[in-house]
C-alpha cells in the first residue's frame, strides 16, 4: 500500500513538471541563452522594419516627386535638404575608425602600468562618442556607425560594452564611418583630448583602435523614423 502511494505521488509530480515546462528546460537555471536570443530576434526583426520603411519612403518620395509641380531649382533644394538631413545616401572620401575591446587576459603592455580593472578593457560610450564628436567638429559631410547613418537625433548609448543605437544592438568592433576632407578629420581625431585619453589604455592594455582611409565610401541615408518621442507627466489627483 506504501510502495504504490510512493508511485502515485512520483507520477504526479512528473506530470506537474512536465505540464510547467511545457517542453522548456525548467532544470536550467542561465536564463541568458534565451535572453540573448530574444535580443537576436528583435534585432533581427528592428533589421527587417527599416528596410521596410526605406523603401517605402523612397516609394512614397517617388509619388511625391511625379505630382509636386516643383521646378528643377526646387527639387534640387529639397535634395540638398535630404543630404543635410541625412536621410539621402551620401558618397564621398572616408575615415574610418575602428575600437574594440582589449583581450580578456589582457596584462599591462607597459611597465609601471597597474593591472587592468574589467573597465579598462572594454569600449564604453564616451569612447564611442568621443570619436563621433571628433569627426563632426573635422568637418564630416555624414557619419555611419556599424551599419547605421546618423542624423541629428541620433543617441549613442551603451549598455556595458554592448551598443544601442537606434533600435539594433551591436557588439565590438566598433567601426565608425565618416565623410569629408581626410586631412581634417585625422586632424580632429588627434586634437580630442577625449580619445587621447582613449589611445593611451590602448597603449596600456591593448585597446583596439585602427583609423584607415578606404577611398571613397557610400554611407546609406537614415531609413528610420523621424517622428520624436518624448515622456509626459502623470495626472496629478
Amino acid at each position: 500500500m506504501l510502495s504504490a502511494g510512493v508511485f502515485a505521488l512520483a507520477g504526479l509530480i512528473f506530470w506537474t513538471s512536465f505540464d510547467t515546462a511545457k517542453g522548456v528546460d525548467i532544470r536550467s537555471d542561465d536564463p541568458l541563452p534565451k535572453l540573448s536570443d530574444n535580443v537576436r530576434a528583435k534585432n533581427n526583426r528592428n533589421a527587417e522594419l527599416d528596410a521596410q520603411v526605406a523603401a517605402e519612403r523612397r516609394e512614397v518620395d517617388e509619388l511625391a516627386g511625379r505630382g509636386s509641380g516643383l521646378s528643377p531649382a526646387e527639387r534640387a533644394r529639397l535634395a540638398a535638404l535630404d543630404t543635410a538631413a541625412g536621410t539621402a545616401p551620401l558618397t564621398g572620401p572616408g575615415l574610418e575608425v575602428t575600437l574594440d575591446d582589449a583581450p580578456p587576459n589582457a596584462v599591462p603592455l607597459e611597465p609601471g602600468v597597474p593591472d587592468p580593472q574589467p573597465n579598462d578593457l572594454v569600449i564604453h560610450q564616451q569612447d564611442l562618442q568621443a570619436v563621433v564628436n571628433a569627426l563632426w567638429q573635422g568637418g564630416a559631410d555624414g557619419i555611419r556607425v556599424m551599419d547605421q547613418r546618423l542624423i541629428s537625433t541620433s543617441a549613442v548609448r551603451c549598455v556595458g560594452n554592448t551598443l544601442i543605437l537606434q533600435g539594433r544592438v551591436y557588439s565590438p568592433p566598433y567601426r565608425i564611418t565618416a565623410v569629408g576632407d581626410q586631412d581634417a578629420l585625422r586632424k580632429a581625431i588627434a586634437r580630442s583630448p577625449a580619445i587621447q585619453n582613449y589611445l593611451q589604455y590602448v597603449q596600456a592594455y591593448g585597446l583596439g583602435w585602427k583609423v584607415s582611409a578606404p577611398g571613397k565610401v557610400t554611407l546609406p541615408g537614415y531609413s528610420g523614423s523621424v517622428n520624436l518621442t518624448y515622456a509626459k507627466p502623470v495626472d496629478q489627483q
